[in-house]
């Protein structure tokens, strides 16, 4: 099979495509033909060695993917061959750990593209356990990119943030893809939501989307606004997908008793904020990670009847995976790029 492949770290041209042995399914996975693959921003850290520098080489990059199952190992009975199936882009790898909730706490929690190889193929082996049927009957690359960044949305918005209708939300980076969906999950649970963006055309990709205002960074500071747009005081809960001195700065934008999920660190990982004005605030900062399968399976109506959607920028054959992640190192993308490891 083909499979876009890196033999050491470095810039995108490390990506080359190579024929590999086809993997094989063992007892309990399925053989899955992938037809469409997302490229989210945590396969650009992996490339340039800063999340796994450890891993060993090649290796196939890669948590994304949606395809058909192709092929059952010996006990793997959930699904019939030809079957439309999402791969969940993490899982524990021991099945005694299946049940863990959230899933990230596993001791043996893995990402595929890290921990083990990832979806940048024409064909992947999966737990059965950790694939979801797709009954959205939308296409291959539509779904591709959703896994990794709704799943982060949902336990963000909704599971850790405890967004609720009414609630006035501020998220940042809105036309990042977590910021997108961050935006859409909150907007879909019935609350209104004030965004942050870095230029114009960025604004008006978060107001399409649903927010009722999108803040230009690059002119000026979000505080006030935010402030000012919640009624003077505060937002309940603030998505920081960015870390470093804005989430510092988000603290300030956040109501006395009101939640701050951090999800990212784009903007740094040293955070430094005045621990009185935070503990007589009552204020509740909260980590996250990504969802779980059944998170996913709540939401594939709202999948379905699009209220809340994957915004493509573009789609490209597996052998420009390089590409891919070219734009994305460039900040060039707006929306989602997905591949497709198959001639269309």
């Amino acid at each position: 099979m083909k499979a876009a492949v890196i033999r050491s770290f470095g810039d995108p041209d490390q990506i080359q495509l190579e024929d590999i042995a086809t993997p094989a399914p063992g007892p309990g996975e399925v053989l899955v033909k992938v037809l469409a693959v997302g490229v989210n921003r945590l396969d650009h850290y992996v490339r340039l060695g800063q999340i796994a520098p450890a891993l060993p080489f090649p290796h196939i990059l890669g948590s994304d993917a949606v395809g058909e199952v192709a092929a059952l190992g010996a006990g793997a009975s959930r699904f019939a061959v030809g079957e439309r199936v999402i791969a969940m882009p993490g899982y524990p790898t021991d099945p005694a750990q299946w049940d863990t909730r959230p899933v990230t706490a596993a001791a043996s929690y893995a990402i595929p593209g890290i921990h083990m190889p990832g979806t940048y193929a024409q064909y992947i082996v999966v737990p059965e356990h950790w694939l979801l049927r797709d009954t959205t009957g939308l296409p291959a690359e539509q779904m591709a990119a959703l896994p990794v960044s709704l799943l982060i949305a949902i336990r963000a918005v909704q599971v850790v943030g405890e967004v609720k209708a009414g609630d006035r939300v501020l998220v940042h980076a809105g036309a990042s893809s977590t910021g997108m969906m961050s935006i859409q999950v909150a907007r879909a649970l019935g609350a209104r939501v004030v965004t942050t963006v870095q230029n114009a055309a960025s604004a008006e990709l978060a107001v399409r989307l649903g927010a009722e205002l999108a803040i230009d960074t690059g002119t000026q500071d979000f505080v006030e606004p935010v402030r000012a747009w919640s009624g003077g005081q505060g937002v309940d809960v603030a998505i920081d997908n960015l870390g470093g001195d804005v989430l510092s700065r988000t603290l300030e934008a956040v109501k006395p008793m009101g939640i701050v999920v951090a999800m990212g660190f784009m903007a740094g990982t040293d955070v430094r904020f005045d621990i009185r004005r935070f503990f007589f605030a009552q204020q509740q900062l909260r980590g996250t990670l990504v969802g779980d399968i059944e998170d996913f399976a709540a939401w594939l109506d709202a999948i379905r009847q699009g209220r809340v959607r994957a915004q493509i920028d573009s789609v490209l054959p597996l052998s420009q995976a390089a590409e891919a992640h070219r734009r994305i190192a460039a900040n060039e993308a707006r929306g989602s790029i997905v591949l497709q490891p198959w001639a269309s």
